[in-house]
């Protein structure tokens, strides 16, 4: 009984829910609503978000200097 009671507050939930998705996504920091009825597809878009967002990022090696490299060698050897 006590969810067709809550029903009623359908709207206000949603506008509560919408409203705290639009204050707190970013472009930096997105949220997304991924439908979690389904779960072998929910995780295939979420799988799909993390690949995108590793894509996105512009990663390398750190250069190495030959002094470091010199020392990272003799730290090797000691292991």
């Amino acid at each position: 009984m006590s969810d067709i009671r809550e029903r009623q507050f359908w709207d206000e939930y949603m506008e509560a829910y919408e409203a705290c998705l639009r204050a707190t996504s970013t472009a930096h920091a997105p949220w997304y609503v991924v439908p979690a009825d389904d779960k072998k597809n929910a995780r295939l878009i979420v799988a799909q978000i993390v690949r995108d967002a590793l894509g996105g990022l512009e990663m390398s090696y750190p250069k190495v200097t030959p002094e470091r490299r010199q020392e990272l060698e003799a730290i090797r050897e000691k292991l």
